[in-house]
C-alpha cells in the first residue's frame, strides 16, 4: 500500500516516509509526527508541481489508445469489441492507470455513434432551457449569466423523455468507464452547460468534493483525505457539438491531479498563472466523451467563435463508499433537542461544545443538493449547509418553530 500511494502521488512521499519511520518520535526519537493537514498559510512548492507536471507519455504508455496527443490519450471505441471481456479488462486497466498515475484525462472517440440520438437529446434539453429561461442559475467558477445550464439534467432528461434517456444512459461503454475507476454501484449525475459564442474561460479549478470548498474549509481536512478525495468521484463530458479549439473545449494541465496539496493550491496565483501557461486542449466531435480525475487542474476554455454554441453534458459519478451506514434525519433530531442545544449555547457560548454537537447533529456537506433552488453561495462555491444553518440559528436565538421551519424549507428545497 505505501509504495502504491508512493507510486501513484510522489507528493505525499514525504509524509510517508515520516509516518513510517521507526524514528518519529515513537521510540524515543526527537523527531516528531508530520502535520496531518495542510495549512491554507503554508506555499505550496511550485517547483514541485512543475516537476510533476512537466512529464510526457507517449502511445507506448497506453498501448491500447488510438494516439497520444499533448499528454492526452484518445481511445477510439470504434477499434475495440464490447464482446471481448478481456479486452475491455485491459482498456480498464489503462484508463484507471490514466487517472490515478498517468495523466488524469483521457478522450474517447466514438461513445455515442448516433448522431440522431444527441440531436433529440439536444431538443429535450432546449425544450428544459426554454422552460427554465426565467430563473437565475449560480454556476461554479464561471458567472451566471456566462452559459446555458442545466443542473441535475439527469433525473429532468428521465422526467422529460424517457425513450431517449433509456437509449442514452444504457451505453454499455459509459458503464464500463465509470466502473474502470470507480468500481461498482456508482452513482451517475449529469449537469448540461452551453457555453454562447464570447463566453469566457473558467479559472482554474479543482472539481467535487473537495474543490467545491474554500481555501480554509479544505485546510481542515487531513492530507490523506485530499488524496483520497479524488479516488471517490469521476469527472467527464460528452460532447453534444461539435467542439473545435476556438470554441473553447475544456483546457486540463496533465499530471496535476499528483499534487498533494492542489486543492489547497489551486487558487494561489502563481499556480493559476503556471496553469495559464501550460494547459492543453483537444478538440472533440459530436458524441465524443472525456473523462477525467477530479483532482486535475482545468478549467472551461473560452468560446471565441462567431456561431458555435459549445454543448457538454457533464458527467460527474461517485463512488458508492462514500455514504453512511445508516440514515440520520436531522430535522426530527433538531425539532427534540433544539431547546437543549439553545440551553447550552446560552450557557456556555457559542464555543467548542455548542459546535461540537452541531456537528453530530446536522449534515456539514451540503451536497447532494437541488442546485436550481439552492444556488451555489457567493464566490462561486456550495451553498449553506445544515450545521451552517443550525449555527446561524443559535447565534441568533431562535425558537424550535423558526429553526424547524427554516430546516424544512432547506430540506424541500434540496429535493430533485
Amino acid at each position: 500500500m505505501r509504495q502504491f500511494l508512493q507510486t501513484a502521488f510522489p507528493a505525499i512521499k514525504t509524509t510517508i516516509r515520516m509516518v513510517s519511520s521507526k524514528k518519529n518520535g515513537l521510540n524515543g526519537s526527537t523527531k516528531l509526527v508530520p502535520p496531518r493537514a495542510f495549512s491554507a498559510d503554508e506555499q505550496p512548492s511550485l517547483e514541485g508541481f512543475a516537476a510533476l507536471c512537466e512529464q510526457n507519455i507517449s502511445k507506448q504508455s497506453y498501448p491500447l489508445s488510438s494516439s497520444v496527443e499533448k499528454n492526452i490519450p484518445s481511445y477510439d471505441l470504434l477499434s475495440h469489441s464490447l464482446d471481448d471481456a478481456k479486452s475491455i479488462s485491459r482498456l480498464q486497466d489503462e484508463w484507471n492507470h490514466v487517472l490515478l498515475s498517468g495523466p488524469g484525462v483521457f478522450v474517447v472517440k466514438n461513445l455515442y455513434t448516433s448522431k440522431s440520438l444527441i440531436e433529440a437529446v439536444n431538443q429535450v434539453y432546449n425544450k428544459i432551457i426554454a422552460s427554465e429561461a426565467s430563473s437565475t442559475k449560480g454556476d461554479h467558477f464561471a458567472t451566471s449569466t456566462a452559459n446555458s445550464r442545466i443542473w441535475n439534467s439527469f433525473s429532468k432528461h428521465g422526467l422529460a423523455d424517457p425513450t431517449t434517456f433509456a437509449e442514452y444512459f444504457s451505453n454499455p461503454w459509459l458503464a464500463h468507464i465509470c466502473a474502470a475507476w470507480l468500481g461498482p454501484a456508482y452513482r451517475i449525475t449529469t449537469q448540461v452547460n452551453i457555453v454562447r459564442p464570447g463566453g469566457k474561460p473558467q479559472v482554474a479549478h479543482r472539481d467535487y468534493h473537495l474543490g467545491f470548498q474554500t481555501t480554509d474549509a479544505v485546510a481542515a481536512f487531513p492530507r490523506a483525505m485530499h488524496v483520497a478525495s479524488q479516488l471517490l468521484t469521476l469527472q467527464g463530458a460528452v460532447a453534444h457539438s461539435d467542439m473545435p479549439l476556438a470554441s473553447g473545449p475544456t483546457r486540463f494541465l496533465p499530471f496535476s491531479q499528483q499534487f498533494a496539496p492542489g486543492f489547497v493550491a489551486y487558487r494561489r496565483p502563481e499556480f493559476v498563472e503556471y496553469f495559464d501557461g501550460r494547459w492543453v486542449s483537444l478538440p472533440l466531435e459530436t458524441g465524443d466523451g472525456v473523462f477525467f480525475n477530479p483532482a486535475l487542474f482545468h478549467a472551461a476554455g473560452e468560446n471565441q467563435t462567431a456561431d458555435v454554441q459549445r454543448s457538454a453534458n457533464l458527467i460527474q459519478v461517485s463512488s458508492a463508499f462514500g455514504k453512511t451506514m445508516e440514515t440520520v434525519d436531522s430535522l426530527p433530531l433538531v425539532e427534540r433537542c433544539w431547546d437543549a442545544m439553545s440551553s447550552l449555547a446560552k450557557e456556555k457560548g457559542i464555543g467548542d461544545e455548542a459546535k461540537a454537537l452541531v456537528a453530530a447533529v446536522g449534515e456539514g456537506y451540503p451536497f447532494p443538493t437541488n442546485l436550481d433552488a439552492r444556488p451555489p453561495a457567493p464566490g462561486g462555491m456550495a451553498p449553506e449547509s445544515e450545521q451552517d444553518l443550525l449555527m446561524r440559528g443559535l447565534e441568533e436565538g431562535w425558537s424550535t418553530a423558526k429553526v424547524v421551519s427554516e430546516l424544512k424549507q432547506m430540506k424541500e428545497d434540496s429535493r430533485a
